[in-house]
């Protein structure tokens, strides 16, 4: 089976405080998938499909979730990473200027604010080894 999603347009909409955008269920597949690469070695219990069992991971990755979607509409990004890279660029003869964010994180992904401090608040990151 496949794994479920971690928020639904209905929990995006309760948090934003308004409709959910056009093309959630997009968004919210990209956040997740940014989710999981800030996961790699996070530790928690899943059920036969991979899914979170406990509910306050489950709280936790729904609201990172909607945090990171959030962030990505504030910022006028899309979740492919290629919003808001430059605070300015000119095409011809090509000149790019400043960076106008951060490079994304060791994990390859740069979480929001909000969602990183959802995760840390769960204690799915950082992450760590546990020798059995």
């Amino acid at each position: 089976m496949a794994r479920q999603p971690y928020a639904t347009p209905e929990q995006l909409a309760t948090w934003l405080g308004t409709p959910a955008p056009a093309g959630a269920e997009r968004l919210l597949a990209r956040a997740g998938e940014d989710i999981d690469s800030a996961l790699l070695t996070a530790v928690y219990r899943v059920d036969e499909d991979g899914d979170p069992i406990e509910p306050r991971v489950v709280a936790a990755l729904g609201d990172a979730t909607c945090a990171q979607v959030e962030h990505w509409l504030a910022t006028g990004d899309d979740g492919t990473g290629a919003g808001g890279v430059w605070d300015s660029v000119s095409i011809g003869p090509v000149s790019l200027s400043g960076r106008s964010r951060t490079p994304a994180a060791a994990s390859g992904v740069e979480l929001a604010p909000r969602a990183d401090r959802a995760l840390r608040r769960a204690g799915l990151t950082p992450g760590r080894v546990i020798a059995w």
